[in-house]
C-alpha cells in the first residue's frame, strides 16, 4: 500500500485554502493516495497564539499527525521549511519529500526583507514594495489573524539551514521552485540533499507555486500519483 500524503501549507495558509479549494487533495485521492492535512500553529484551524515563542518549534504540529510508518509529505515555501527541518531531525519518518517554493532562501540569515514584511503588515507599508503587499494580501485572506502572522514571522528559530544538516536528508526529494520566485534558484538546495532533483517552475512566482499545472503535474509525477 503506499504510503500516505502529508500536505504542509505556507505562511498565511491553510490546508483547506492551500490545498484542498486548489483539487490538490481530490487528485491525490483519485490516485488512491490517503493524505493528512496540517494546519500550522498559527494558521487555519490550529491555536493563534500571539507570542512569537510559541512558534520556537513549528515541527509539532507535523509530528503529531505522523503514523509509525514513513510517509510522503508536500510542503509549501514555510511549510517546506519546517518540513525540511523535522526531516533534518528525523530522516527516516519520510519517504519522499516535495518542497515547493524554498531554495537558496533557505541558506540565509539575512532579516531584512522580514523587517519589512513585519512592518507592512503593521500598516508601514511601502506602496513600492511589491512583495511585502502581496504579503499583507495573505494576511488579509478570510481566517487569517494579522498578529499571529507577525509573531510567525518574529519566532526565535529562523536559523539557515547548514550543508551538514542538509546530508541527514537521505530520502528521494523534489525541489519544486518557480523561475520568478524570490526564494530561488533551487540549485544550491538540491545539490546540497544527497538524493534531490529540481523542477524549475517556468514563469512561476512564489505565490502562484502550489497551483501551478506545472508544480501539480511534477508533484504527482514524483510521488507516482497520477490519477489513473
Amino acid at each position: 500500500m503506499a504510503a500516505p500524503v502529508v500536505l504542509v501549507h505556507g505562511w498565511g495558509g491553510s490546508f483547506r485554502n492551500t490545498w484542498q479549494k486548489s483539487g490538490f487533495t481530490a487528485l491525490l485521492e483519485d490516485a488512491d493516495r490517503s493524505v493528512i492535512g496540517v494546519d500550522l500553529l498559527g494558521h487555519g484551524d490550529a491555536p493563534k497564539p500571539h507570542d512569537p515563542e510559541a512558534y520556537d518549534d513549528l515541527t509539532a504540529r507535523i509530528v503529531d499527525v505522523l503514523p509509525d510508518e514513513p510517509v510522503d509529505a508536500v510542503g509549501f515555501s514555510l511549510g517546506a521549511m519546517t518540513l525540511l527541518r523535522l526531516a533534518c531531525r528525523a530522516p527516516d519518518r519520510f519517504a519522499k519529500m516535495v518542497l515547493a517554493g524554498i531554495g537558496e532562501n533557505v541558506f540565509s540569515d539575512d532579516t531584512s526583507g522580514t523587517r519589512k514584511i513585519v512592518a507592512a503588515l503593521e500598516g508601514d507599508l511601502d506602496p513600492e514594495d511589491n512583495q511585502a503587499r502581496l504579503f499583507v494580501q495573505y494576511a488579509e485572506q478570510p481566517g487569517n489573524d494579522r498578529a499571529a502572522l507577525c509573531a510567525i514571522m518574529r519566532r526565535p528559530s529562523r536559523q539557515p539551514f547548514t550543508e551538514d544538516e542538509l546530508a541527514n536528508v537521505t530520502c528521494p526529494t523534489l525541489i519544486a521552485i518557480g523561475d520568478l520566485d524570490f526564494a530561488g534558484p533551487g540549485d544550491r538546495l538540491a545539490k546540497a540533499l544527497p538524493n534531490a532533483q529540481l523542477a524549475s517552475l517556468k514563469k512561476v512566482d512564489h505565490f502562484a507555486t502550489p497551483e501551478s499545472f506545472a508544480f501539480i503535474d511534477a508533484t504527482l509525477e514524483f510521488l507516482d500519483a497520477t490519477p489513473g
